[in-house]
């Protein structure tokens, strides 16, 4: 008897595996894939998600095997320089190819107790008031607590369950793809250069392990999209385009993705949940994708194990779905908006300019920024105070960086008076005094978010069983 499976090994899961971990939950991780994807798909890390792998010590490694690249011209691809004193200490892009990412985050969950099993398929699920069962395809039953379904787009936990996944089908598609190509890159870079001018959903250039990643609108959009395009799709796409294929050959990977937009009607069925791709689907703009299940994972971990430790207060996992659900509208909103910009369409064209304009505007700049990188997320938790809600970024404290004192899976209670106590609550909220913060005091939950600002007791002890449950006896 587990904990929670999670169906699907990919950064979502994995994530999610760790924080669980980090509560004590028994955990086990199936992945359908005997090994790890060969293929890259995501190239880097927003801000938040870089400010979730400090807040759980894994930013180190990360950095080890990234480049950091500086902020700006991610909304629709229209170049602008990052604003100044942006809300955070880490105010830059990490680029790292997803399959770096997969490997670290599957080594954090692995080192931290999670059971993976790979080339594990699941097919089936009942639960009942006791917990689920998870058919496999090999005809092996297993019993969790709880199941997440971070099982990607076409997700079988949620089809499963029949929760409806509403949004817009796919109206047009990019090929995307890894290969060798006989051109020379500088010839490349200048061929590209020229098409973007009025093409932006096109892209070819040189990677590290000296292939070439290729992204080219598709002819039109396949009827079967579990069937991965072919070389000649890409060379005669390239060849419509650039006049060329570039000699491409050899490849290592293709693929497509296309402009569909789902979202889940519900993030919670009883003991299961959805996160990640299972949840949501867009296109890829603004690289948001990864970042969007990472969070989700940050999100949902601390809570499930509370209810699995017995102490969460009533509503606590369901505000997973109550936080997150809009947070991904939001992204499914922008990427909307950033595929009708980056149109080549004289209309959409005309309404990139203005925007590119407006941009000039740094409020405009900030606001559109903060959209990608996910600091802007404010999550609707009742309070006045313009910092509840908002994760609080890192600052150095009297016993050391916020981020690293939040390492433990804890709530953290910040406290200027030094009049404030968490008794009752000490094993689940830590509490430090310093006198240099901005406000009176703020209770900070196992995410990082603000749950309460204010530096009255009574009020405090209003809102600590909200988060974290009644206090010891």
């Amino acid at each position: 008897m587990f904990d929670v499976i999670i169906a699907g090994g990919g950064p979502t899961g994995m994530m999610l595996a760790g924080e669980l971990r980090l509560q004590g939950a028994r955990v086990l991780v199936l992945e359908k894939n005997a090994e790890p994807a060969p293929h890259v798909r995501a190239l880097g890390i927003h801000v938040r998600s870089i400010e979730v792998m400090d807040q759980r010590g894994l930013l180190d490694r990360f950095l080890e095997h990234g480049r950091k690249y500086p902020l700006g011209g991610f909304f629709a691809g229209i170049t602008k320089p990052a604003p100044e004193n942006l809300d955070t200490t880490h105010p830059y892009v990490l680029g790292i190819v997803q399959t770096v990412t997969d490997r670290l985050l599957e080594e954090h969950a692995a080192g931290s107790g999670a059971e993976i099993r790979r080339g594990r398929e699941l097919t089936g699920l009942s639960q009942d008031d006791h917990g689920v069962t998870a058919e496999l395809a090999d005809g092996t039953r297993l019993r969790a607590r709880y199941l997440v379904g971070c099982d990607g787009g076409r997700s079988t936990v949620r089809k499963l369950l029949g929760i409806g996944f509403s949004g817009e089908p796919a109206s047009k598609e990019t090929l995307v793809g890894e290969m060798e190509a006989t051109a020379d890159p500088e010839t490349v870079a200048g061929i590209v250069a020229e098409i973007r001018k009025t093409e932006l959903f096109f892209a070819a250039g040189r990677l590290e392990n000296g292939l070439f990643r290729v992204i080219v609108p598709a002819a039109s959009v396949a009827e079967d999209r579990t069937v991965p395009p072919t070389l000649e799709d890409f060379a005669r796409q390239l060849r419509a385009y650039a006049g060329t294929d570039f000699g491409i050959h050899s490849p290592r990977w293709l693929s497509r993705f296309t402009d569909a937009t789902r979202l889940a009607d519900r993030y919670r069925d009883g003991r299961v949940l959805l996160a990640g791709d299972a949840a949501h689907v867009h296109p890829p703009l603004g690289g948001q994708g990864l970042n969007l299940g990472v969070q989700d994972a940050f999100n949902l971990g601390w809570k499930l194990a509370a209810q699995i430790a017995g102490w969460a207060p009533d509503g606590l996992l369901d505000s997973y779905g109550t936080e997150r659900r809009p947070v991904a509208a939001e992204v499914l909103n922008n990427t909307r908006a950033q595929g009708v910009l980056m149109s080549n369409e004289p209309g959409p064209r005309a309404v990139r300019r203005l925007m590119a304009e407006l941009m000039d505007f740094e409020e405009v700049n900030r606001y559109l920024i903060e959209k990608i990188i996910a600091t802007g997320v404010r999550y609707d938790l009742g309070g006045e105070h313009e910092l509840v809600g908002r994760r609080m970024r890192d600052a150095e404290l009297k016993p050391g960086r916020l981020y690293e004192l939040m390492r433990d899976g804890r709530g953290l209670l910040l406290d200027r008076t030094g009049l404030l106590s968490v008794a009752g609550w000490e094993s689940r909220v830590g509490h430090v005094v310093d006198d240099r913060l901005d406000v009176p005091a703020a209770l900070l939950r196992p995410d990082g978010h603000v749950a309460w600002v204010g530096d009255d007791q009574e009020d405090l002890l209003g809102h600590l069983p909200r988060w974290f449950g009644a206090a010891a006896a």
